[in-house]
């Protein structure tokens, strides 16, 4: 992949950028840069280890864990999802099942509805956020939404959708959602950098996110204190590469539940791109695209199946990735064309 390093520089300096970014091929790593601070008051700068959070490209992770669990006879794609809901969530339709979730096509009101005008800035939790800590601690939020349109009619991505999964997953296994993800993903990929950080005690080594481009203002009370199955884990640029290998390479799940999962089954044309199941997809070539949009978080990380490239940008304000992510999904595309 041929990379214009003196305009990917030019979008470092001019974004601000705050974050990482890399591209690794096969066991190389071919390009990494660092901008900003993990920490703004302390100065603590940015480096390539830092776990910085992903936000929905922590879907991902949810889907891969629910396919292991389809595979393994615990679950099943075409299980309605009343059967683990019980009489909790009356609004979400009997029809919906376990497919419709991962695909975004259920037609369950959302908590978190992205085609309204909702801001990464703005408070949007209806509860503490120091209760969020399990799935099933979200269930007051995802109450009282009514039903968009009938499953299966459509694609509309859904956060709250992915929030189902992971009360199911909680259900089906008698785990946290944390622990069923580290056990059947982070642990079986090898992503010991990986995980799920409480923001009001981050570790070191962990960057915090910042609404803004300047200022200290961070994410802490915008976000629940441990991200969920929608959102909020926290990697790092070399934990992704694992991810993307451990996965295509049938270490996760089977090499037909990859397919299942990567299937280009909707065309997202406002997105530029098509969508899978936990997925994104390029809109023409054969490159998987996760990528997430927070408070205090810009990502996104694609993988050019063909070549085993990884290319990755994790920024720790809400804005500052996007002009480094356009300059590098241009050199993307020029060299899947």
């Amino acid at each position: 992949m041929d990379i214009d390093t003196r305009a990917l520089d030019a979008a470092i300096a001019d974004a601000p950028f705050s974050g990482v970014v890399t591209v690794d091929v096969g066991d190389r790593r071919v390009l990494e840069r660092t901008a900003g601070y993990a920490h703004r008051p302390l100065q603590a700068p940015m480096t390539v280890d830092t776990r910085i959070a992903v936000a929905s490209g922590s879907k991902a992770l949810t889907a891969v864990a629910v396919m292991r669990l389809v595979e393994d006879g615990v679950l099943r794609l075409d299980q309605p999802v009343r059967e683990l809901l019980g009489a909790d969530l009356p609004l979400v339709d009997d029809a919906v099942t376990v497919a419709h979730l991962l695909g975004h096509t259920s037609g369950i009101g959302d908590y978190l509805d992205e085609d309204s005008d909702w801001e990464p800035e703005d408070y949007v939790l209806t509860v503490p956020p120091h209760t969020l800590t399990t799935a099933a601690a979200f269930l007051p939020m995802l109450e009282g939404h009514p039903r968009k349109f009938p499953a299966g009619e459509r694609f509309s991505y859904c956060n709250g959708g992915y929030m189902v999964l992971a009360l199911i997953l909680e259900r089906a296994t008698g785990q946290t959602y944390h622990d069923v993800v580290r056990r059947l993903v982070l642990v079986p990929a090898g992503l010991r950098a990986t995980d799920f950080l409480p923001l009001n005690a981050l570790p070191a080594g962990a960057a915090v996110g910042y609404v803004h481009d300047d200022g200290d203002l961070t994410n802490t009370l915008h976000l629940p204190v441990l991200g969920n199955g929608d959102g909020g884990a926290f990697t790092t640029a070399a934990d992704l590469h694992r991810f993307w290998c451990a996965l295509l390479d049938g270490r996760l799940v089977s090499r037909e539940g990859v397919d299942t999962l990567t299937r280009p089954r909707h065309d997202v044309p406002e997105e530029g791109m098509r969508y899978g199941m936990g997925f994104w997809l390029h809109e023409s070539a054969h490159a998987l695209v996760l990528e997430g949009y927070d408070a205090g978080a810009s990502f996104r990380s694609t993988h050019v199946v063909d070549s085993r490239t990884t290319v990755s940008v994790l920024g720790n304000t809400s804005e500052g990735a996007w002009p480094v992510i356009g300059a590098l999904a241009e050199a993307v595309d020029a060299s899947l064309a």
